[in-house]
């Protein structure tokens, strides 16, 4: 009795506390990636890579009350020759950024990432995604902990390589679990939910990297911080592999309600889903915009979190806004991804997946106005706006992967989003290498509008466009007869479909015609 009383609950809750798990999972994987943009400073003074700059090293000091501002000064004798009241405000040393930094951040991390991350989708489509998934957390929070002894740049980027092939598996196999554990209703705010991770982690790495390094704690500086979020996730990597289950795997959306439109003449013809290779589904005009227009978002928000800690610093030395960066990043976003997610998930019924695209189209229009603000204003106006911006912008991760999900068959659905990240993050992850150049030609401030706030733009139009390529409102005979009483008929093969049927002592007619 305690046990079918207790457990039966508990299992009912089960779902949610896997939803819990891999995205704390989700979260260290990205608080790892991002941490090297808000320590890069101080790990490049460490290490010696990257470009040298005049700095402020008065933190007392406004600049207002400077003579001559610090960031203006080109030469090393100048910069410190600079003194206020006899006293010498600034330093020349390394400033975190260069195409050192830039390639550290992008390009080796995605270059791993993305070649990886179509094996794992692959591999995830045939064998047990719960302990591949536990693996791969294993492997990233390793390289994590790694990371904090590393005495050489390249030590840095060969271990970013290695933090990049475990987690790379972490969106495509966790998005599968999910997907076959929650129902439609529910999947674009699970989904949300889940890749919120990326904006979690990369919140707490504002105060994480902003503020340990400066206790200096054992004389570890900088390096406590991938030691902490590194023995974390050791902890979460041994919960996953005890606690995580395969669960079934279940057809979804278009799928599962054999809504074909848009697609090949082989798909119309009758053939079964699991034929279908995934050349013929990531061919549709459809799936290519939607690629490309996440692409274009992609490059936004990574040009925004590779460079947003080292852009206030640069911009604004004498104001903290570490704080204000987590809680915008953490509070608003979260918020954002929540109501992006519902607000999808209560329109799909009656406007089908087109409805999911309308809100990602009006959703990055309305933030990228507000972005651009992010950029331009002062310290006080530039955290408003970007609150603004962000609780707009932040809808659209999940909802591109619920849209993507219910487009592609079961048998390739892993393997789609593995190649989709791989595209969405060759592309977003390795254009923001470009602010480097841009910024030196015409200006740090100006690079960071292009490719962020313009970006958002941009985006905002191809994904208006896609929304034209989706279909309406999935028909579900199933559905016009009888409302299901708690399990998705669709998720049954056809051979049960006959017990099923003679206990509701349906006709036999439409049982015969549901099996043509």
């Amino acid at each position: 009795m305690f046990q079918g009383g207790i457990w039966s609950k508990l299992q009912g809750y089960y779902k949610w506390y896997v939803l819990g798990l891999v995205s704390v999972g989700y979260i260290l994987g990205e608080l790892g990636h991002y941490l090297i943009g808000t320590t890069s400073k101080v790990t490049a003074d460490d290490l010696h890579y990257g470009d040298k700059s005049c700095m402020l090293n008065a933190t007392h000091l406004t600049l207002s009350q400077l003579p001559v501002v610090c960031e203006k000064v080109n030469s090393t004798e100048l910069c410190e020759s600079l003194t206020l009241n006899g006293t010498r405000y600034c330093e020349w040393g390394y400033n975190g950024l260069g195409i050192d930094y830039q390639v550290l951040a992008g390009p080796a991390f995605m270059a791993v990432f993305t070649v990886v991350g179509v094996i794992i989708g692959v591999v995830a489509d045939k064998y047990n995604r719960a302990r591949i998934l536990s693996f791969c957390t294993l492997v990233f929070v390793i390289a994590i902990v790694m990371m904090g002894s590393v005495t050489e740049y390249w030590h840095l980027v060969i271990l970013r390589m290695i933090m990049a092939a475990g987690e790379s598996g972490c969106n495509p196999l966790a998005t599968g679990i999910l997907t076959d554990l929650f129902p439609e209703h529910q999947r674009a705010l699970v989904l949300s939910i889940f890749n919120w991770g990326i904006y979690g982690g990369y919140g707490i790495a504002f105060p994480v990297g902003r503020y340990i390094p400066i206790l200096d704690a054992w004389g570890l500086s900088w390096r406590l911080c991938y030691y902490g979020a590194g023995i974390v996730g050791i902890l979460i990597a041994g919960l996953t592999f005890l606690t995580l289950r395969e669960p079934e795997r279940t057809t979804i959306g278009e799928e599962g309600a054999g809504n074909s439109k848009g697609r090949d003449a082989a798909l119309e013809s009758g053939k079964k889903m699991p034929q279908v290779t995934i050349w013929h589904v990531i061919a549709q005009p459809r799936i290519l915009l939607l690629c490309l227009a996440a692409s274009i978002r992609h490059c936004g928000g990574m040009c925004f979190a590779y460079n947003a800690d080292l852009y206030y610093r640069d911009y604004f030395p004498d104001v903290d806004l570490g704080w204000w960066l987590f809680a915008v990043t953490v509070g608003i976003g979260s918020v954002g991804v929540v109501v992006g997610g519902v607000v999808s998930d209560k329109f799909v019924a009656k406007m089908g997946v087109r409805s999911r695209v309308l809100v990602l189209a009006l959703s990055q229009l309305v933030a990228t106005l507000p972005a651009f603000g992010s950029v331009i204003f002062g310290p006080l106006w530039a955290m408003i706006t970007l609150a603004f911006s962000y609780f707009f912008a932040e809808m659209w991760f999940g909802i591109v992967f619920a849209i993507l999900v219910e487009i592609v068959p079961l048998s390739v659905r892993s393997t789609t989003v593995g190649v989709f990240l791989f595209v969405m993050n060759n592309v977003g992850g390795n254009l923001p290498i470009l602010v480097d150049p841009v910024s030196k030609a015409i200006g740090y401030r100006e690079a960071i509008m292009i490719f962020y706030a313009g970006f958002y733009g941009i985006s905002s139009i191809l994904f208006f466009l896609t929304m034209f390529l989706m279909d309406g409102p999935v028909e579900r005979q199933a559905e016009q007869t009888h409302k299901p009483s708690g399990l998705d008929n669709r998720a049954f093969s056809q051979d049960e479909i006959p017990a099923r049927s003679g206990s509701r002592n349906l006709p036999s007619a439409p049982i015969d015609n549901s099996k043509l």
